[in-house]
């Protein structure tokens, strides 16, 4: 990571995995890479997310890939200056681009080994997990929904082998939050 200044620890991470709306799973198609936003949840150093039983991103996954997702949990451009305080920073050029044309943010990258989950027992659980994150209040359905989805549903899993995480945040003094510093 070039920016250390702007490094997180694991935990940031985990943190920015689980307050995600999705990541971008990237695969190896060919020379190339194939790229998709998923629903996935976290549990401990797994991650999981489900699909059809067919599709362009089942046809590119083998057992044992190595693949990267990417999660943003928090992007805003700062407006950290009135109108009259902003003729005055402006005056000095290196502030323009670090504090007026700029963005805060919360990002996470996962690197890992992707599996398909065949076992029931394991799509159920992993199922779980996805359902308790983006649909909490309407765990009461979800036995009829496995009833109903489990057999045209594919679940998979990555083992994290690596996850680094940075962010971009100022404090209330203006300045930026540099070297995992809280406000």
């Amino acid at each position: 990571m070039r920016r250390k200044d702007r490094e997180m620890d694991i935990l940031f991470g985990e943190e920015v995995i689980d307050n995600s709306q999705y990541g971008v799973l990237s695969l190896r198609e060919g020379d190339g890479v194939y790229s998709i936003p998923l629903s996935i949840v976290r549990d401990k150093s797994t991650l999981y997310f489900h699909c059809a039983l067919e599709g362009k991103k089942n046809s590119l996954i083998s057992d044992g890939d190595t693949v990267s997702a990417v999660f943003v949990s928090y992007a805003k451009v700062p407006n950290l200056f009135s109108e009259e305080e902003l003729k005055e920073v402006a005056k000095n050029k290196n502030n323009i681009t670090s504090k007026i044309y700029t963005t805060e943010y919360s990002s996470a990258i996962v690197i890992g080994k992707i599996y398909k989950v065949t076992e029931e027992i394991g799509k159920v659980n992993a199922l779980r997990f996805i359902c308790e994150k983006y649909t909490p209040d309407m765990m009461d359905y979800f036995s009829a929904a496995i009833d109903s989805s489990l057999s045209k549903t594919d679940v998979y899993k990555i083992e994290v082998e690596n996850l680094t995480s940075k962010r971009k945040k100022f404090g209330k003094d203006r300045e930026e939050l540099k070297f995992m510093k809280k406000e």
